[in-house]
């Protein structure tokens, strides 16, 4: 497929402020149980939110360029029934507003228990805003992710694992920008937030490698011969019209050479997962130096983007087997 650079920075941009949004409430959810000691810098919070909902519109303005007719994107939300589109165009703003009422209680100091846990935990206004958000950005994560995995011809795509690559991936940048942010504030989460980036890096490294292999070993089920319908042995493309491009062999292949996409593989796997892993591990040592998990959120979305460019043009279009000459 052709990578669209809008839809390349829409689903990064989201992912890594659904993350952060993530990383954001994974920490208060922690003081709040008291399995670490209590964070009381709220400004931390509030100014996570407002990254995470700057980073999700940034997404959304740039999915604009991807549209022929701008002024009719509303007309996107109508098929929700049926589409995963539709369903993201819904989830998207609804997961903004979430993110905002949460970080406008922060912000207003929203403190005073709703009701109270069976074992004493207060459950005040912050919490409830964030569980709702958090519903929320999962559900974000499945709808954008299920765009590509529900399309059954694209077999590269049509696999649990585009879903969870999407929900991996987002999570990781999301945490490791909170340990940028936590450093530079200087709070006491950073180690925490370090930590959890490794443990999600890993885990998309694990994931994305397993799609890769998976790919691998697909085996095509159509041919050259069931494209055009001649049951013969010998089929071979001489021309497509004039031999000039068309809609079809511009938007259904990507148009570079096997080496440079297999290039593209070895980078993104090298800045998104190698590199932040290395950075990351070395904040462990020193939380209070921000200049190191900030590298490493500024290579691990270099790599972010160097993927996503990959995952379009790793899937081969069915159509591709009959525009042989031009593709």
């Amino acid at each position: 497929m052709h990578p669209a650079f809008s839809v390349i920075f829409l689903t990064t941009l989201i992912g890594a402020g659904q993350g952060l949004f993530l990383a954001l409430f994974t920490g208060q959810i922690f003081s709040q149980f008291k399995l670490m000691p209590a964070q009381n810098d709220y400004n931390f919070y509030v100014i996570g939110s407002l990254i995470a909902l700057v980073l999700m519109a940034l997404g959304l303005f740039s999915s604009f360029f991807h549209l022929g007719h701008p002024e009719r994107a509303w007309r996107s939300a109508a098929k929700w029934r049926t589409s995963w589109l539709s369903r993201e165009v819904i989830a998207l703003p609804a997961t903004m507003i979430a993110i905002f009422v949460y970080g406008l209680a922060h912000y207003m100091g929203w403190k005073d228990p709703i009701f109270t846990m069976p074992g004493g935990t207060a459950v005040d206004a912050t919490l409830l805003a964030g569980l709702v958000a958090t519903v929320l950005t999962y559900t974000l994560f499945v709808c954008t992710g299920m765009i590509y995995g529900c399309i059954k011809f694209l077999q590269e795509w049509h696999t649990p694992l585009t879903v969870i690559n999407f929900i991996l991936m987002g999570t990781a940048s999301g945490f490791t920008l909170a340990t940028a942010l936590s450093a530079y504030m200087g709070t006491d989460l950073t180690s925490f937030y370090a930590s959890w980036a490794i443990f999600f890096t890993l885990l998309a490294l694990i994931f994305r490698l397993a799609s890769i292999q998976r790919n691998k070993r697909i085996k095509p089920r159509s041919d050259l011969k069931t494209a055009i319908g001649v049951n013969h042995n010998k089929i071979r493309q001489m021309s497509q019209g004039s031999m000039g491009g068309s809609f079809n062999t511009r938007e259904y292949f990507h148009g570079k050479k096997a080496g440079f996409v297999k290039s593209i593989k070895v980078i993104f796997l090298i800045l998104a997962f190698i590199v932040p892993l290395v950075l990351l591990g070395i904040s462990l040592g020193s939380p209070s130096a921000y200049v190191v998990p900030a590298l490493a959120i500024l290579i691990q979305y270099l790599g972010l983007l160097a993927e996503r460019w990959y995952f379009f043009a790793d899937a081969n279009h069915p159509q591709n087997m009959y525009y042989q000459q031009i593709s």
